[in-house]
């Protein structure tokens, strides 16, 4: 039998316990540069295709958020989903969800990353708005005007921080490209140019092949409000795209999310839209109410058929702004292309961030979130640059110049075109 412990004993036991330095690692205590655990911002996430994969690589950096779940249709991408995040954090604590709603139901999530097809941003960016979460949702946001009016009036009626991912405006090349026409160094701003996807409609269906198991790939909540049609793995990889029924604006969104979205910065436009839009072979033609003209320009396809109207080696999604005493132009890769050259006097363009990157875009996200500020891309920024893209590719669809009405948001006079502004959503709870 074990001694028994005299009073005395107890004392001088507990005694040299307390003295005894109690070891915490600092990073508990957000030390070493790391938020304590009570300070996190706790994220989840839907959808994890290549392009989360991106974006989340670049947030699990933060030391102030932490991923805690992840929810997809797919299970394979459940799985890697997991592997990427608790390969990153050393544990076995992500927690995965096949149905996404489950994932917005939890008390323990501050915001979500929704990174979907098209077909399910804007709904999915409700449903967490309703559930108390801030959202960062890829773009397209929205694919119909209606869907980005809804969002955006989602998102002040539940005060929600709200990011759409339309990084560029957070990007150094592009921030500095959109200051050179507000200064007024280019003088009078006459035309914008964006390049975009030429449009595609396609309603083709892919043959139908033996639907899956549900928890292999739940093809009912893949489709989501989109319509019905058979199971095919293509669609599943990727195959949606161009596809009428799960893209955005005939595809001209895929680029124009993007740079729509800087020309209208640059214009200082983020309230308004153009007023006209006129489809021509290679382009579409805008104009806003202050005259300045506003360009989509076809990217060739094949590429090389014809000489594209922006300097190729700019890479991807480049936009030229042009003035009455000069011109600007940039694109992915980071160079800015100035005349006269003089323009870019004192900017260092040795140290070049990609158009692709989504760091500081989502640092200002999670800063926005502890300030509850409006972030760089918020829900009205993407309202008016998205209505834009779609008002855009309504009239290459009806193949007639339109005319717009920013303050109403709507076609006028065209009863034709403003059916096109909403699609049918199927019912798929």
């Amino acid at each position: 039998m074990p001694r028994s412990v005299s009073r005395r004993d107890f004392l001088v036991s507990t005694a040299v316990a307390a003295a005894a330095p109690l070891i915490v690692p600092a990073r508990v205590l957000g030390r070493e540069g790391a938020a304590p655990p009570s300070e996190r911002i706790t994220l989840g996430v839907i959808g994890i295709g290549p392009r989360c994969t991106y974006d989340l690589t670049a947030m699990l950096k933060f030391d102030d958020v932490r991923c805690i779940a992840i929810a997809d249709v797919q299970a394979k991408r459940r799985d890697a989903g997991k592997k990427l995040v608790d390969d990153h954090y050393g544990d076995d604590k992500l927690e995965l969800h096949r149905d996404f709603r489950e994932l917005l139901d939890r008390k323990d999530i501050d915001a979500v990353l929704i990174a979907t097809g098209d077909r399910w941003h804007a709904a999915a960016s409700m449903l967490a708005a309703q559930a108390g979460k801030d959202v960062y949702s890829e773009k397209p946001c929205g694919i119909t005007i209606a869907d980005c009016q809804a969002l955006a009036d989602t998102m002040h009626r539940e005060k929600r921080v709200f990011q759409a991912g339309t990084q560029r405006r957070s990007v150094p090349n592009f921030q500095k490209a959109v200051e050179m026409v507000h200064s007024g160094k280019l003088g009078k701003l006459h035309t914008l140019h964006a390049s975009v996807y030429k449009p595609t409609l396609d309603n083709t269906w892919l043959p139908a092949e033996p639907q899956p198991e549900r928890d292999v790939v739940d093809w009912n909540l893949w489709l989501g409000p989109a319509p019905w049609r058979p199971f095919n793995q293509q669609y599943v990889d990727g195959k949606w795209r161009g596809q009428w029924d799960f893209d955005s604006g005939a595809r001209l969104l895929d680029w124009g999310a993007h740079t729509v979205d800087l020309c209208q910065w640059a214009n200082q436009a983020d309230d308004t839209t153009p007023i006209d839009y006129e489809p021509k072979e290679n382009e579409i033609v805008c104009r806003y109410a202050n005259g300045v003209k506003l360009i989509l320009d076809f990217l060739p396809e094949p590429f090389g058929k014809r000489e594209p109207h922006y300097i190729t080696r700019l890479g991807t999604c480049p936009v030229r702004f042009i003035g009455d005493k000069g011109s600007v132009e940039t694109g992915d890769e980071g160079e800015i292309v100035a005349e006269p050259e003089s323009l870019l006097e004192g900017f260092d363009q040795s140290k070049r961030v990609r158009g692709l990157d989504v760091a500081a875009h989502a640092r200002n996200f999670f800063d926005c979130i502890r300030s509850r500020e409006m972030p760089a891309a918020n829900q009205n920024v993407m309202r008016r640059s998205h209505i834009a893209s779609h008002a855009a590719a309504i009239s290459w669809i009806l193949k007639r110049k339109l005319t717009f009405d920013p303050a109403k948001e709507e076609f006028v006079n065209d009863a034709e075109a403003n059916r096109l502004k909403a699609r049918g959503k199927r019912e798929w709870g």
